[in-house]
């Protein structure tokens, strides 16, 4: 009788293996990246999805319920492959590092607030509409510059990181483009902010490994 390990030649079983061994060690980055791919592929089967659901407008009603939700659900529309591909490099190379640290929890909510504060300056203060993850991307990188951040101490690397990429935005901000710098400038705002608050704030791991701060306040 042919045992059922023959069945299947030896590199399927080497490609289950492998698959095996593929862990979702990033759940929170991982999820948002893969929907704002979802999104923009789905946008050229279905024109104007991204324009009516992920993209927030310069002004809003306050009876109207998906208005609410582009605040938060712009950070997902995107204008283009450079533009998706450009925030997904960031959000992959930094993001799964901080959320391992930060923990899921926080990094969701680190984004959430992040999203919903850019999209109600831009309805304040802007004429035009807002779309695309580059303030999440700019919080992550101002917040990875202070991950090490002793009690007290203000790290070289965080003035470095916030005079290069935050400067730059601002300069930036007199010249006329289809880039918004003030989702940039608000973005790593508030990845410092969220670096000082939770910087000393960090317990120790679980035995899972992954820290949760957000239950610790």
């Amino acid at each position: 009788m042919v045992g059922s390990a023959s069945l299947h030649p030896p590199y399927f079983n080497r490609y289950v293996n492998i698959m095996k061994r593929i862990q979702y060690n990033s759940p929170v980055i991982l999820t948002f990246s893969i929907l704002a791919v979802v999104i923009y592929l789905a946008n050229l089967i279905i024109p104007r999805l991204i324009h009516d659901f992920f993209v927030v407008r310069p002004t809003m009603s306050f009876f109207n319920p998906l208005d609410y939700f582009r605040l938060i659900s712009h950070v997902l529309g995107h204008s283009g492959w450079r533009h998706l591909f450009g925030n997904l490099t960031y959000l992959l190379l930094l993001g799964p590092i901080l959320e391992e640290k930060y923990g899921s929890t926080t990094i969701l909510v680190m984004i959430l607030l992040t999203a919903l504060f850019t999209g109600i300056i831009n309805v304040a203060l802007f004429s035009t509409g807002l779309l695309g993850a580059s303030g999440i991307v700019f919080m992550l990188i101002i917040l990875a510059s202070v991950t090490d951040m002793k009690r007290g101490s203000i790290p070289l690397t965080f003035v470095l990181v916030a005079s290069i990429f935050i400067g730059t935005e601002v300069l930036k901000a007199f010249r006329a483009d289809n880039i918004s710098q003030m989702a940039h400038i608000v973005g790593g705002s508030f990845g410092a902010g969220f670096g000082f608050m939770f910087g000393n704030q960090l317990p120790t791991k679980t035995a899972q490994g992954k820290p949760d701060i957000i239950g610790r306040l």
